[in-house]
């Protein structure tokens, strides 16, 4: 069986926030490409990025229904380190639809700036909680 996760993929990631009053572009928190390889029966490794930023990724994925993967993505951007943790869930394939995967639920917190950038302040704090999904992009 190969791995559905190795490929490349279109990223959004949108801030868990439950201001319903706030439009949907306003929670937009990062865009890109994500590009998986498998390292081993269980590895992952890859980049994630888009303009302006990329971060290393290292992971792992899982067998199971739904299968899971699970990453950490670093790298210095404009001279801060970033670092963030992820965790997804792989969609069931519809006959018609294309190949996608996304976390669970935004209140599971799965997307995490994991570490505080810069000196933190109100922008760039640790802890930050995000929603995504990625679209195979070829």
């Amino acid at each position: 069986m190969s791995n559905p996760f190795v490929g490349n993929w279109a990223y959004r990631s949108f801030l868990n926030d439950p201001d319903i009053s706030k439009a949907a572009n306003d929670l937009l928190f990062g865009e890109g490409t994500l590009a998986i390889v498998e390292q081993s029966a269980i590895e992952l490794s890859g980049t994630i990025g888009g303009p302006g930023w990329s971060l290393d990724l290292r992971g792992s994925f899982g067998y199971g229904l739904p299968m899971q993967v699970r990453f950490q993505g670093k790298g210095v951007v404009g001279g801060e380190e970033w670092m963030y943790d992820y965790i997804g869930w792989l969609v069931p394939v519809w006959p018609t639809a294309p190949t996608c995967w996304k976390c669970r639920r935004s209140s599971d917190r799965w997307c995490a700036r994991s570490r505080i950038r810069g000196d933190g302040g109100s922008t760039n704090p640790g802890g930050v909680m995000a929603s995504f999904y990625a679209v195979r992009a070829g």
